[in-house]
């Protein structure tokens, strides 16, 4: 049986190096023929030494006469977009952060290529293009974020139209669920990196202590899973053992369990619709801590009921809402900022005019825009 071939992008962040964890350890089903970074090439490299990849982009052009190698390395995003189109491989895994992966997942759906999507940002700006276009080219979208591959593996076997009341998606509550509203004034960036369960890039982190991470993740579900918005549910789940629930009309609710590793989806999407032996950690559920639930405080996090607004308007709205958060939180992180003032950004620019059914280049004009407004008014 001839290996998967993997498009790996965003391979050096911490997606991306849970991926190569995976491939190593099942280097007999799974091969990368293609990897790429933005900035971080030493690390690269280093994987394609280990893994014999091929082919190696970089999309900071930038660094083109910094780097020396007797390698052949693509350098720029128009380079990496070529290789997506001509290049021969099984399934496309967009880790990429941002807004700035939505080209790609559009190029590996465009080349008839499945797509094993970390990227959420894609379906956030852009669902019903990417939903239509992976409808009718035949590709699969298959979620990496743990919650919604939880969700997705609880409806194996069973259609959208079995009987579903609604799912759950389930939140840590990030390093502040614990923190009084009137202490967040004091945040501060070393607290807000401080992630208690799990181990993320600098940027998703940020997002989930806003919880602006579980908002793009209601807006996702909507566009993967085709529910109304009244049907999903978020719900603070501290210990993320439960990384998601789906609760069908007759009662019944299953969940997806396990330690927080992100090596278990990210195999299952490689790996579907097959099951193989775990590169994680095997859950010792006698061992675990008892598994609390509660509401989420919207007056602490109301980047999610923002989200859900932004998500039910459509149009522009999710686009605007994403873009304007990527900058806010792009200055947190060079500490220009307050870590409230990433939800007053966010508001002052959700103050425009809808635009229905925006086409690729509506969207990606409008994210740079409000980009370039955030760090302009900033500055």
């Amino acid at each position: 049986m001839s290996k998967k071939k993997i498009a790996l992008l965003g391979a050096t962040g911490s997606i991306g190096k849970s991926t190569i964890e995976v491939v190593k350890k099942h280097s007999n089903k799974f091969e990368i023929i293609l990897a790429s970074s933005h900035n971080n090439y030493k690390n690269l490299f280093e994987y394609a030494k280990q893994l014999n990849i091929p082919n190696l982009a970089i999309t900071n052009e930038n660094l083109r006469s910094k780097i020396k190698s007797d390698k052949k390395i693509y350098f720029g995003e128009d380079k990496l977009l070529e290789l997506l189109n001509n290049l021969d491989y099984d399934i496309l895994l967009n880790a990429v952060v941002g807004s700035a992966g939505l080209r790609y997942t559009i190029a590996g759906l465009q080349s008839k290529h499945n797509i094993a999507l970390a990227n959420k940002e894609s379906l956030v700006m852009a669902g019903d293009i990417i939903t239509k276009m992976a409808k009718k080219n035949e590709c699969r979208l298959i979620p990496i974020d743990s919650e919604h591959s939880a969700i997705m593996q609880c409806l194996l076997g069973n259609s959208l139209s079995f009987g579903i009341r609604k799912i759950i998606l389930t939140a840590s509550g990030g390093p502040f669920n614990n923190w009084k509203l009137e202490d967040f004034d004091k945040i501060i960036l070393k607290d807000t990196l401080k992630h208690p369960t799990w181990n993320m890039g600098p940027k998703i982190t940020i997002d989930s202590a806003t919880m602006a991470n579980k908002g793009l993740e209601v807006i996702e579900a909507h566009h993967l899973f085709g529910l109304k918005y009244e049907q999903i549910e978020v719900v603070i789940h501290p210990q993320s053992i439960i990384h998601s629930m789906v609760e069908f009309i007759d009662g019944s609710i299953l969940s997806q369990m396990s330690y927080p590793d992100m090596k278990i989806p990210i195999q299952f999407a490689l790996s579907y619709p097959e099951r193989i032996p775990a590169s994680a950690q095997f859950t010792d559920i006698t061992s675990l801590p008892d598994l609390t639930f509660h509401k989420v405080d919207y007056d602490k996090f109301p980047l999610v009921k923002i989200a859900y607004q932004v998500g039910k308007a459509g149009g522009i709205m999710p686009t605007i809402f994403n873009a304007s958060n990527e900058a806010a939180v792009s200055l947190f992180l060079r500490e220009k900022i307050e870590f409230t003032d990433i939800r007053k950004i966010i508001e002052r620019n959700l103050d425009k005019p809808n635009i229905a059914n925006p086409d690729l280049e509506t969207i990606l004009s409008i994210d740079k825009e409000v980009k370039e407004k955030v760090f302009t008014t900033a500055n």
